[in-house]
């Protein structure tokens, strides 16, 4: 009897360690973007508009194929956010291994943003 209860209690701890239904893993990183007044004719499974972004410390716009979970894009606007970037440890086939998602907005400025990306016209 004593060894059935000590399996139960072992495979019961083994399961609980396999969660699967686990999506994203806690990562604890954040990051502030600014995110351009505009946005950009991108392609990634088809074609679509992206978000122009500028990590801290970065002097070039870059293409963000991602959503930020939480924030509401107004063109017109820059903004400056804190975003929170999780790992997604099993992401579908074509999506992103990362998932933003808004912790605060620190500034939203009307303005025409600068050095933007030139797309050539197709």
């Amino acid at each position: 009897m004593y060894k059935v209860i000590i399996s139960l209690f072992a495979i019961s701890l083994f399961l609980g360690s396999c969660n699967s239904s686990q999506k994203t893993q806690k990562t604890e990183n954040t990051e502030k973007l600014t995110i351009a007044s505009q946005q950009a004719d991108c392609v990634g499974v088809g074609p679509m508009k992206c978000l122009l972004v500028k990590k801290e410390g970065q002097t070039d716009w870059e293409f963000f194929y991602n959503n930020i979970e939480g924030f509401q894009y107004t063109p017109g606007y820059e903004y400056l956010l804190e975003v929170k970037v999780d790992t997604i440890k099993m992401p579908p086939a074509d999506a992103s291994t990362l998932k933003y998602t808004l912790i605060k907005e620190i500034s939203k400025e009307e303005k025409t943003s600068e050095n933007l990306p030139q797309i050539p016209v197709q």
